[in-house]
């Protein structure tokens, strides 16, 4: 795309002096990025419209909807200038379509826009941000299209491509009369809850039968009485293009709730649906119809996310995986010989022999030509033929181009021609041209299926649509297309097909514009400035190096980041062409007191960006090793410091007032405080340092001598720094004020305010003290102390603290520091408090006790490395079992501190950051948390009980669960079942299930009863206080169950060892006790569900485990939560046999969801032959729930009548819930 642009010189050369300043480069707009591999454009989200993004694309991809639109013309829609006119009808939202859609198809962009087009539908920034759903959208858009259309030739556009009919009929049983009511549709709305699938839910609404017979008759017009009758619902008229809506979203009438479906749910690629219409004489392909996309939901019913599985009807988009990119189309042996050719005429006419009409997309005709020599035609042939198009158009005795420059053909009289000549000049090379890649036949033939989420559009392959079947990320709208709908040969892989010329010529313009700007952009970017200190025109003196030649010393070099070190020494050796010898480039840097260099650059074949040199930046060329014949110290360790040394000096008539003499004198930053007396040539004296330059005696701290050995870096001091240097001749007080004496300071006074925070007693509770911006701490501190007349041993066990607008004391402030470096402002508060202030190697932290959301109150603590024992102390909280997590900026916990080791600086902790201290001590990485709880259901097993009762375990492992309405058989409250947590175990993701259980039954619980081996334990995951999913293969790693942090286990004993096998499923089953309503305890027993999941597998399994004839027992699923019995082998329903036999096939769909742990109960008819499994305790459950929901009802309506009377909205303790926005699309009229 971008030519030849990457193979110029941009480079250029300037002369700059020495000390100039930096420019400053203003970064240019990034412009939009070009598509991906797969060549097809996404759609940018405004903020909320992943909804309207996917029905857009799946409109964009049905190609006999696009066609339809873009075959409307201005004549008819009008025109976009003049949608501001004010008598000018514009049907701006098929205009906008049209728009978007010949962006998706031509411009190059990486994403289309739709703010245009949401501003043709009236909608505002609220609206782009909030969330709807999608099948409410795609009624709504289509209801907008039909009236913007109205009156023009696509008026019938949707009816057209979307209208279908479903008839209603009612059949008297009696007089065989028929009543039927026709029905209009543009989409199907199916169930998706109790139904396995898409052509089950079809079954129930277009071929199951209802009867009304009984109670429930129907009134005849013929009979004129109440007759048996049979109401059925057939498809009568068809669409091009169905659309299927799935009901995902329902409400829970007992919780008051909305909820999504998220079970498995079926839908074919094909579908047939000659079963589900009325029998006609149509043939049977006419019912056919092919899965084209899918618009996927992923969270829950208050929120998520769309987008869509598409696919590529068209071969718009290149349908290549990432592993397949580097394979080549053809060997290497062919290739090279491609290349050989410089023809291209040759090279266009073995390409175009390939196709069967030699008609070909110029588009695509480009992309071959990439294919097969390697090079695209810009790069090959651009300079010396010009455009592809253009050179197509002057070779007219050859190539025959369409009207709009779309396709492209061999003339009839040139292709026979043109093939005998390749063939006879060099047969190998016809060969390598006009074979095809066997890896691009299977492409081709594949479907081509896209994941389109919003601006990303990536391949996926057929069987991956499966993985929506079922989940919180599962589809929610199917799209098919008749399989009789053809598309015609030169709409293959062809953009440009059928779009109108004014919108070609707009998206031509746009990608030369966007060419433009990226190529602007990218030498922009990539360029930058490098200032060149040339080695032979410095030397070094005084520390630092310094130039000789003010105008030759600097030369500005502006060079492209993307090109090498190696290219860059080039460029330099051939602009210094006096240069001889080695050439060595290194960093360096401009200081205060001159020119300093850091590190040498290594490695010629990296990139100026990989060796990270930032854009201004100083190169020193020199040889390495000396300037001027002085060896030069490199790197930041000596990097020189120029300071300000100030000295004592009496004035010339002897008066008491002295004077200070300052002197800028440059010293390595590695070198010792002490090395500044023989470089002044001063014996001994002290040292005292400031930051300011010229300062008052609040200013300065005197050095002791044992500091002296200290480096000027440890001292803190910078460039610009301040030394006074008193020698030892001098008045040892000659630098303190006394009264009467001064020295001269160009410092304003200011003060800040010390509130007395010790709880002592003093004459005032606050003062205020004289400070500037240079005054030490310390000396506030002392200061404070003397005016709030406390105790002298104040000065070593107090500190100052800031004083927030809330009155919270902040971390506090070391006494080393000045008002400046610690952040205070003249006239804040601070709090003299007790204790000493952190030191420079320590922290101050704040810290609570509490959960993730509540933290407790808070703490202080003074620490050095690590922190969680001082915590745990101060806090009084026994043990180790404590993790730490970091407060972020909205005052929750962040993510846990996991890195034990670690120090507090490499974790990011800082002094005045809180942290808070939560139960529960993290494992290491690849290693799990597991609680494990010992399950206890009731039952014969009682040699496995402990020993002890359960309620008199220790408090750290004394939760007891009686769970009733879990899972298991219902009963009594304490015979239900009981869980018990015996502990925590450490394990690794690696090791087995089996030894889990070893590791468990280490736990000192344990002790208390007799396990004989890990053989004789079963474990269940926890999910909801009950066991959940059962965890089968003893020999299966942790890693493969996908546990998660916060899985818990419980473990179940067992009789003998067990060995399930991957279709056995393990039952609870209880045997009915006749004339109690109540049930015996639970026995296991397992199933092979290996001949299928039927109800007849499993009545015969439970007859032959209770040694009871099949024809005398009946059996029944418990659901728990609902205290209701469904018996396996009746039905409520009136079915069809059809019907009834596809039911029965598999007790996992529904109504049954049978699983492993599921209560069945058995009644022995012999003893008890009525229909009732229920319970008492069913019965009060039941009574419980109702009373209930009926509270959760008035505790909902009583918002809504205390705002209709007189207490206002204010002032009542509840609102009602906000209504949700309704969506809408703006339309004019054009009727």
């Amino acid at each position: 795309m971008f030519g030849n642009l990457f193979d110029e010189d941009d480079s250029s050369v300037s002369y700059n002096q020495y000390g100039k300043g930096k420019k400053s480069k203003t970064k240019a707009l990034e412009p939009p990025a070009p598509r991906q591999f797969t060549n097809l454009s996404g759609i940018k989200n405004q903020g909320g419209t992943c909804y309207l993004n996917s029905l857009l694309q799946t409109l964009h991809f049905t190609p006999e909807f696009r066609e339809a639109l873009f075959s409307l013309g201005p004549e008819e829609l009008g025109s976009l200038e003049e949608k501001d006119k004010p008598d000018a009808k514009v049907r701006i939202i098929p205009l906008q379509l049209q728009r978007l859609f010949a962006q998706l198809l031509l411009l190059d962009q990486e994403a289309a826009s739709t703010a245009d087009l949401t501003d043709s539908f009236g909608w505002t920034s609220n609206e782009e941000m909030r969330q709807h759903d999608v099948q409410e959208l795609n009624r709504i858009l289509f209801s907008a299209l039909e009236t913007s259309l109205a009156g023009t030739s696509g008026h019938d556009l949707i009816n057209r491509l979307y209208h279908g009919t479903i008839v209603n009929q009612i059949v008297c049983k009696e007089c065989k009369n028929v009543s039927e009511k026709q029905e209009d549709f543009l989409d199907l709305t199916v169930a998706v809850r109790n139904v396995s699938g898409l052509e089950d839910a079809l079954w129930n609404m277009y071929i199951e039968e209802e009867v009304f017979d009984c109670d429930n008759l129907y009134q005849c017009g013929t009979c004129d009485r109440l007759v048996k009758a049979a109401k059925s619902a057939k498809l009568r008229k068809l669409p091009p293009f169905l659309t299927v809506s799935l009901l995902r979203f329902n409400f829970d009438f007992v919780k008051c709730e909305r909820y999504k479906e998220t079970g498995c749910y079926t839908f074919p690629l094909r579908i047939n649906l000659k079963p589900f219409c009325e029998q006609g004489e149509l043939d049977d392909l006419e019912y056919m119809y092919d899965l084209f996309s899918v618009i996927i939901h992923k969270g829950g019913c208050y929120g998520g996310h769309y987008h869509a599985y598409i696919k590529d009807v068209d071969h718009l988009g290149n349908w290549q995986f990432q592993e397949e990119k580097s394979k080549p189309d053809v060997n290497s042996k062919d290739l090279q010989n491609a290349k050989e050719i410089d023809d291209p005429l040759m090279i266009l006419k073995a390409i175009l022999l390939q196709e069967e009409s030699n008609l070909i997309p110029v588009d695509l005709l480009g992309q071959k030509l990439v294919k097969k020599i390697g090079i695209s035609w810009n790069k090959k042939y651009g300079k010396q033929c010009g455009p592809l198009r253009k050179f197509l158009q002057l070779h007219s005795q050859i190539f025959l181009l369409s009207s709009d420059g779309s396709t492209v053909s061999l003339l009839k009289n040139c292709a026979p021609q043109a093939e005998s000549s390749i063939q006879r000049s060099n047969p190998q090379i016809f060969k390598a041209l006009t074979s095809e890649s066997p890896a691009l036949n299977d492409r081709t033939s594949c479907p081509h299926w896209f994941d389109i989420n919003d601006s990303k559009v990536q391949p996926i392959k057929e069987k991956d649509i499966e993985q929506q079947f079922q989940g919180k990320e599962s589809a929610y709208m199917l799209f098919y297309r008749k399989s009789q709908l053809q598309r015609p040969p030169e709409a293959r892989a062809n953009p440009r097909y059928r779009v109108p010329y004014h919108l070609l010529k707009e998206m031509d313009a746009a990608n030369i514009e966007l060419q433009r700007k990226r190529a602007e952009y990218d030498s922009t970017n990539n360029n930058f400035e490098l200032h060149l200190h040339v080695g032979p025109h410095y030397h070094f003196f005084n520390g630092a190096l310094h130039p000789v030649s003010q105008t030759e010393s600097v030369w500005d070099l502006t060079f492209d980041k993307r090109k090498t070190l190696g290219d860059l020494r080039q460029s330099i050796f051939q602009l210094l062409d006096f240069w001889e010898g080695d050439m060595v480039l290194s960093i360096a840097k401009c200081l205060p007191a001159g020119l300093h260099v850091y590190q040498t650059l290594h490695g010629d074949d990296l990139t100026l960006g990989e060796i990270e040199i930032a854009d201004e930046e100083d190169i020193f060329v020199w040889n390495g090793v000396e300037v001027g014949g002085i060896q030069i110290p490199t790197g930041s360790d000596c990097e020189p410091l120029l300071l300000n040394v100030l000295r004592l000096a009496r004035s010339s008539n002897g008066a008491k007032c002295q004077q200070l003499t300052e002197s800028p004198q440059v010293f390595p930053s590695n070198a010792e405080v002490g090395s500044v007396f023989p470089a002044l040539a001063i014996p001994a004296g002290v040292v005292f340092i400031s930051s300011a330059e010229c300062s008052d005696e609040e200013g300065w701290t005197a050095i002791p001598p044992e500091d002296w050995r200290k480096t000027f870096r440890e001292q803190g001091l910078r460039n610009g720094s301040a030394i006074l240097i008193q020698d030892s001749s001098s008045d040892s007080n000659s630098f303190l004020t006394k009264q009467g004496e001064c020295i001269t300071s160009v410092n304003e006074t200011n003060w800040i305010q010390v509130k007395n925070l010790c709880q002592l007693e003093s004459e005032e509770e606050q003062v205020k003290i004289p400070a500037t911006a240079n005054t030490v701490v310390f000396d506030i501190r002392i200061k404070a102390i003397k005016e709030l007349k406390l105790m002298k041993e104040l000065a070593e066990h107090s500190c100052l603290r800031p004083i927030d607008r809330d009155g919270k004391l902040l971390r506090p402030v070391p006494d080393t520091c000045t008002v400046k470096e610690a952040e205070l402002k003249m006239g804040s508060p601070l709090g003299l408090c007790p204790g000493k202030a952190p030191t420079s190697s320590q922290l101050f932290l704040f810290f609570a006790v509490g959960s993730d959301l509540q933290p407790g109150t808070e703490m202080e603590v003074t620490v050095e490395e690590t922190c969680l024992q001082i915590m745990l102390e101060k806090s009084g909280l026994p043990g180790d079992t404590w993790h730490l997590r970091k407060m972020d900026w909205c005052c929750e916990a962040g993510e846990p501190l996991c890195e034990e080791d670690a120090t507090l600086k490499e974790l990011m902790v800082c002094s005045g950051d809180t942290l808070l201290l939560i139960e529960g001590k993290l494992p290491p990485p690849g290693f799990l948390t597991v609680p494990i709880w010992w399950y206890q259901p009731c039952g014969p097993a009682e040699q496995w009980r402990s020993h002890q009762d359960q309620t008199s375990c220790p408090p750290s492992q004394g939760r007891v669960w009686g769970a009733t309405t879990a899972q298991g058989a219902p009963g009594e409250a304490h015979a239900e079942l009981s869980l018990r947590y015996v502990g925590d175990i450490e394990i690794s993701e690696d090791t087995t299930l089996v030894e889990l259980k070893s590791q468990a039954m280490t736990l000192p619980s344990f002790s208390e009863v007799f396990v004989p081996s890990p053989a004789f334990l079963r474990a269940w995951t926890m999910e909801g206080k009950c066991p959940g999913r059962l965890l089968r293969i003893s020999q299966q790693q942790l890693r493969d169950y996908k546990l998660g942090r916060r899985t818990e286990i419980c473990l179940e004993p067992l009789q003998k060892e067990e060995n399930l096998g991957p279709q056995d499923v393990l039952l609870r089953t209880r045997m009915r006790l006749p004339g109690v309503r109540a049930y015996g305890p639970p026995v296991d027993l397992v199933w092979d569900t290996t001949r299928g999941w039927t109800a007849a597998s499993l009545r015969r399994r439970v007859a032959d485990f209770c040694c009871l004839p099949v024809e005398k027992i009946e059996i029944a699923k418990y659901f728990p939560e609902k205290f209701e019995w469904l018996p396996v082998s009746s039905w409520s329903q009136q079915l069809t046999k059809r019907k009834k036999k596809k039911k029965q096939d598999n007790l996992q769909g529904a109504p049954y969801y049978l699983k492993d742990g599921d209560t069945i109960g058995i009644k022995n008819l012999m003893l008890e032959d009525d229909g009732d499994f229920s319970t008492v305790r069913d019965d009060s459950g039941k009574e419980k729930q109702k009373q209930l929901a009926l509270g959760r009802k008035s505790s909902q309506e009583a918002p809504r009548l205390q705002s209709s009377g007189t207490v206002s909205g204010a002032e009542a303790s509840g609102r009602p819930p906000r209504p949700e926005a309704s969506l809408s699309i703006h339309v004019g009229s054009f009727r």
